[in-house]
């Protein structure tokens, strides 16, 4: 079982209960994507201000349950006019879409350290099912509060805007974003 083999050592020195609710480290997070520019280069953006409510037990990863939730208003590509045009109705209508959600349906071990991540992502009112790769950096006490557990994951994938409705100079502004997200949660 995915973590019988890989998390053992980690959790044998500090308890971890069954499914609980634990909490996204804004501080150790990132949510990070790319776009295509004209096939000359790479836009890199992030987001600022996101949340996630998470049930999580590490003895049952299928049983993960999240909710993430990002504020479209704080997307940055470290370029103000940009960054404006992002955020008008051409791309993510921030004045009336002022959310992205994503919602987990299923949550499938691929092997001891992986796992697919499937939910419901929703952008512009749009809803699709998307899959995210997950892969487990490490699950164990927090060296400065072994009281406190941190789990680690890194989740990859890509998003095709245009399902979403978002297709402004597709494909010359590439359409698929792939997206990367580096997250740590605490019980």
């Amino acid at each position: 079982m995915f973590t019988r083999l890989a998390l053992a050592a980690a959790l044998a020195t500090a308890p971890v209960a069954a499914v609980a609710d634990w909490t996204l480290d804004k501080s150790h997070t990132a949510i990070v994507f790319e776009v295509s520019h004209l096939g000359f280069s790479n836009t890199t953006g992030f987001f600022t201000e996101f949340d996630a409510d998470i049930d999580f037990d590490p003895d049952n990863l299928e049983a993960t349950e999240v909710t993430f939730t990002i504020a479209t208003d704080s997307v940055n590509t470290l370029w103000a006019a940009r960054d404006a045009h992002v955020k008008a109705a051409d791309f993510l209508d921030v004045a009336n879409f002022p959310e992205i959600t994503f919602v987990t349906t299923n949550v499938e071990a691929t092997s001891d350290t992986t796992a697919n991540v499937t939910g419901n992502l929703t952008i512009k009112g749009v809803t699709n099912e998307e899959t995210f790769m997950a892969t487990v950096n490490n699950i164990g006490p927090n060296p400065f509060n072994p009281s406190v557990q941190i789990a680690g994951f890194t989740l990859t994938g890509e998003v095709d805007r245009t399902d979403y409705g978002i297709t402004f100079a597709a494909p010359a502004v590439g359409a698929v974003l792939p997206v990367k997200i580096n997250a740590e949660i605490t019980n």
